[in-house]
């Protein structure tokens, strides 16, 4: 079994190492929760303070044109591209992931009247389920349907969109990309992706794997802050035959011209809708410019060894957990997740000893290995504070007893 010292070694010689100075990590904190919020980037503090008292306090509106705020999505959205493997005009940063969620699936059911099927897995994350069924209630033609994982492919067909996250938030399991685009297309169906489990955190190549419809958030693996804007991508050759139920100014063919009649801009622009978030989206280009400080490959390669390790120690020391997460790194993301019938107070105890991952029902523990800034003796003594807990059933406290609200 792999000994702190073997742990301590690995962490010198990682070559993310560096990378990881550059975030704000509390002394005395083993954080395994940045697959649900992101460390802060120490650049961003700084960064979000000169946008506000210069660009927004001596700037004021001039700012729009002279600090690049009217590029920002577009900006952005191009770097974030660099990181899924999608061109430059491909991706745009606006609003919420549900938001643009129901941009798409909205656009792919108006562009072809012949499709009317929502489909997705039971269990999906729960906000994918709320739009589609939202979609559904107020469109007659349109109705959700539910297929397990492993039938999906075979249940798509020519009238049908498949909605699936690419990392399953709760058990980490991963999709196939390629294939499962592959499968649904030669059905006669398109493919909407979740990537907000996925971006930041696993190797992502959306033109190679033949993608052409994905969302992702950018609070999570890109450390873009709690609230952070989201990205949508739309392949090139689906840009003009798609147009965003939201048509707000910004996504006018000639928003300055302020014409009473809606023209949609050429290209990625179209799914533009209101005035965009400048703050969010700073805070979000300092998290997403880190990442592009590394390679994709490396620090996807980083999170599967952290998670092997993670697997690895748990089971020797930790008797009484069951493992959701795949052993086999081809089908996971970079979180590991256990079952237990405690998993609340175990986690709630986990906290108070300064090892924070998070709890999802219905009786889930997780743990979130972000490589840029996670290392391998964070996750060995991680393990040993849940060996602890487990040892000495630390969960039948009383202060754990009770659920707080949860991200």
């Amino acid at each position: 079994m792999t000994t702190l010292a073997e742990c301590e070694a690995r962490d010198a010689a990682d070559p993310l190492a560096r990378i990881r100075q550059r975030f704000a990590l509390p002394d005395g904190v083993i954080y395994l929760d940045g697959n649900s919020l992101g460390a802060l980037p120490r650049a961003a503090a700084s960064h979000l303070a000169r946008v506000v008292e210069a660009e927004w306090g001596e700037g004021l509106v001039r700012s729009w044109n002279t600090a690049g705020w009217y590029d920002a999505p577009r900006r952005v959205g191009a770097k974030i591209a660099r990181l899924i493997g999608a061109h430059d005009d491909e991706v745009l940063v606006a609003d919420s992931t549900s938001v643009n969620l129901y941009k798409l699936l909205r656009a792919v059911l108006s562009a072809d009247s012949a499709r009317h099927t929502i489909l997705t897995e039971p269990g999906n994350f729960p906000t994918d389920l709320h739009i589609a069924q939202g979609i559904a209630a107020v469109d007659p033609r349109v109705r959700v349907q539910l297929a397990p994982r492993e039938a999906i492919a075979d249940a798509a067909g020519p009238g049908t969109i498949v909605l699936l996250t690419h990392v399953h938030y709760r058990t980490c399991d991963k999709y196939d990309m390629a294939a499962v685009n592959r499968a649904v297309k030669a059905r006669g169906g398109i493919v909407v992706w979740d990537l907000s489990h996925s971006v930041g955190a696993v190797a992502l190549d959306l033109a190679a794997d033949g993608a052409e419809l994905a969302v992702g958030c950018g609070y999570k693996y890109l450390s873009g802050g709690p609230g952070a804007p989201a990205f949508l991508y739309v392949a090139r050759h689906l840009q003009a035959r798609l147009h965003s139920p939201v048509t707000g100014w910004l996504g006018h063919a000639a928003p300055f011209a302020f014409a009473d009649d809606y023209v949609a801009a050429p290209g990625i622009d179209r799914f533009q809708s209101g005035t965009p978030p400048i703050l969010g989206l700073a805070a979000l280009e300092c998290g997403v410019d880190l990442m592009l400080e590394t390679d994709m490959a490396l620090l996807a390669a980083k999170g599967q060894a952290l998670c092997d390790l993670f697997i690895e120690q748990v089971d020797a020391r930790c008797p009484g957990l069951e493992l959701v997460t795949p052993r086999d790194r081809r089908v996971r993301g970079s979180h590991v997740s256990y079952r237990h019938p405690h998993a609340y107070a175990v986690m709630q105890a986990l906290i108070a000893r300064g090892v924070i991952g998070d709890f999802r029902e219905p009786a889930v523990i997780r743990f979130g290995f972000a490589p840029l800034y996670t290392g391998f003796a964070d996750a060995w003594r991680a393990v040993e504070a849940l060996a602890q807990v487990l040892a000495t059933q630390a969960w039948d406290d009383p202060r754990f007893a009770e659920r707080a609200r949860v991200t």
